[in-house]
């Protein structure tokens, strides 16, 4: 093994992104999760599997009309358990319109801040909306834990995709979610139920321009792009190629689940190819012995611009559980 430079030669974060917000790096998939059974059965199978998805309990469609507190308190009794194993679990709240959404805060927020690992704003229709949302979030954070929580944000009606890029420019903004059943039945039927499924959500024009403008602010914002769920409950090879045509056709970086058998079939679709990082590493390590300057790879010369790429796939690799060649796992890990 060569000589490690990472004592003397600057980070790839710092070398190749200075004073960019980082994209962050978290799980490709996000699980769904509403009832304490289901919940339960999800923070065990993560335990199982390691932290290659996260979990989102969910107090918007989980709780039962008139059962909205019990329902907090018990997401917080859970996430405070040692079930929570890695602490990566988060919670999807009320939207703006609800009279509890401020009490799900209190209460979740309140109750698990130093371990919940963000909170999911639904069905805002406005960047305004969504920023007194936030305002709240981190009041109540602060206060309690003296921290800020990501935040997550569906753009599922037509006012948030028009305000997709004022949303994702908003603090603390981790995650921007595309949520297609509510956005197509907001189309009041001009947008066909088949296309719920695919391969419609893939071709009707009006979600390929919702899902590219989505995955685009995202993108520019340092936010993470999340992909709807795929209702195919039993093909997992139905939701691994909806999950690679996300990824590969829309730049989605993340996809929902909604059901156990779903997760590792999205893990594996938004792996990046083994090949390429095993290419990534070489180059890496190669630009950061030449101090980040230009180098040659095969025949081809490579500089700062494919450096970040490579880095964004090498720090993909390692959330989607792919091993690493274990120079760059050293170097850069």
């Amino acid at each position: 093994m060569s000589q490690s430079p990472k004592a003397t030669v600057p980070h790839p974060r710092e070398a190749l992104f200075a004073g960019e917000k980082p994209l962050a790096q978290i799980p490709a998939c996000e699980h769904f999760s509403g009832s304490e059974k289901l919940i339960i059965k999800a923070l065990d199978l993560q335990a199982k599997m390691g932290p290659i998805f996260d979990i989102t309990c969910d107090c918007e469609d989980g709780a039962a009309a008139g059962q909205e507190k019990q329902h907090a308190e018990m997401i917080v009794e859970l996430l405070n358990s040692p079930r929570n194993t890695f602490a990566a679990a988060g919670v999807r709240i009320h939207d703006y319109t609800h009279p509890h959404w401020k009490q799900d805060v209190e209460i979740v927020v309140g109750g698990t801040g130093k371990s919940l690992a963000y909170v999911t704003i639904p069905k805002c229709t406005s960047a305004t909306q969504a920023a007194e949302m936030i305002g709240f979030i981190q009041a109540v954070a602060r206060k309690k834990f003296a921290r800020d929580i990501p935040i997550h944000a569906l753009i599922e009606t037509h006012g948030a995709l028009h305000d997709a890029w004022a949303i994702a420019a908003l603090p603390h903004m981790q995650v921007l979610d595309f949520g297609l059943m509510d956005f197509v039945s907001g189309h009041h039927g001009a947008i066909h139920a088949s296309n719920m499924r695919s391969p419609g959500q893939f071709e009707h024009p009006l979600l390929v321009r919702a899902k590219a403008e989505v995955a685009a602010a995202a993108l520019a914002h340092g936010v993470v792009p999340a992909h709807n769920v795929s209702l195919d409950l039993r093909n997992p090879y139905n939701v691994f190629r909806d999950a690679w045509r996300a990824r590969n056709s829309f730049g989605f970086l993340r996809m929902w689940s909604i059901h156990p058998a779903q997760i590792q079939p999205i893990v594996d679709a938004m792996k990046p190819d083994l090949g390429e990082v095993a290419d990534a590493a070489e180059i890496l390590l190669a630009a950061q012995r030449a101090n980040w300057g230009p180098i040659q790879y095969h025949g081809e010369l490579h500089d700062r611009a494919t450096y970040r790429y490579f880095w964004a796939l090498l720090q993909k690799a390692r959330v989607t559980g792919v091993a690493l060649p274990e120079e760059a796992a050293e170097v850069f890990f």
